[in-house]
C-alpha cells in the first residue's frame, strides 16, 4: 500500500514542477532573457537619471518614482510585444499607459489660493516624459530613449537659465507676474 501512495505522491509533484517549468516558459533562451534584462535596466537607469535630478531639488518624485515610472511603462509594452500582440492592440496600450501615467502626474501638481502659485507642473512633464522614455526601452528603441534623456536632462539643467536670462534682458517677463514665492519655474 505504500508503494502506490508514493507513486501517487511522486506523480504529484512531477505534475507542480512540469507547471511551474510551464509557467517560466517565456524565458526560451539567453537571448531573450537578456534583451528583456537590458530593456527594463535601461529604463530604470535612464529613469534613474531623470529622478534624481529632480531629487537633488528637493522634489518629491524623485529616482525611485522615475525609475519605477520607466520601468512600469516599459514593461507595460515589453510583455505584450513578446507575447505577439498586434500592432493594432500595441496602440491600444500605449494610449491607456498615456492616460494613466496622465493620471499619475496630475497628482502631483498642485494649486495654491494665490495667483501664479501652482507647483509640481515640471515635475508632472518629467514623470510623464520618463514614461514615454520607459515605453522607448521597452519597445526596444533604446537610441531614442537615450537621446530623449539627455534631451530632457538639458531641459530641465540648461532652460531655466536661459529662461532669466531672456528675462533679465527683455525687462522681466510680459506674460505672467513675478512668481510670489521668488522661486523660477526650475525650482516648482
Amino acid at each position: 500500500m505504500a508503494q502506490p501512495l508514493r507513486g501517487k505522491v511522486a506523480e504529484v509533484w512531477r505534475q507542480v514542477l512540469d507547471t511551474v517549468a510551464a509557467e517560466f516558459a517565456d524565458a526560451d533562451d539567453v537571448a531573450h532573457v537578456t534583451r528583456v534584462a537590458v530593456r527594463l535596466l535601461l529604463a530604470g537607469a535612464l529613469g534613474f537619471a531623470l529622478g534624481f535630478e529632480r531629487e537633488a531639488k528637493g522634489k518629491a518624485a524623485g529616482a525611485r518614482t522615475h525609475m519605477l515610472v520607466a520601468m512600469g511603462s516599459a514593461l507595460f509594452v515589453l510583455a505584450p510585444q513578446l507575447s505577439g500582440t498586434a500592432l493594432a492592440d500595441m496602440s491600444r496600450v500605449i494610449q491607456g499607459l498615456v492616460a494613466g501615467v496622465g493620471f499619475l502626474c496630475a497628482g502631483a501638481i498642485l494649486k495654491s489660493n494665490e495667483e501664479h502659485a501652482v507647483k509640481g507642473l515640471t515635475t508632472a512633464a518629467g514623470m510623464w516624459m520618463t514614461a514615454a522614455i520607459g515605453m522607448a526601452c521597452g519597445l526596444g528603441r533604446e537610441v531614442t530613449a537615450i537621446l530623449s534623456t539627455v534631451l530632457a536632462l538639458v531641459v530641465l539643467a540648461l532652460v531655466p537659465h536661459f529662461s532669466r536670462g531672456l528675462q533679465g534682458m527683455m525687462g522681466g517677463s510680459r506674460n505672467q507676474g513675478p512668481d510670489p514665492s521668488g522661486k523660477d519655474e526650475s525650482q516648482r
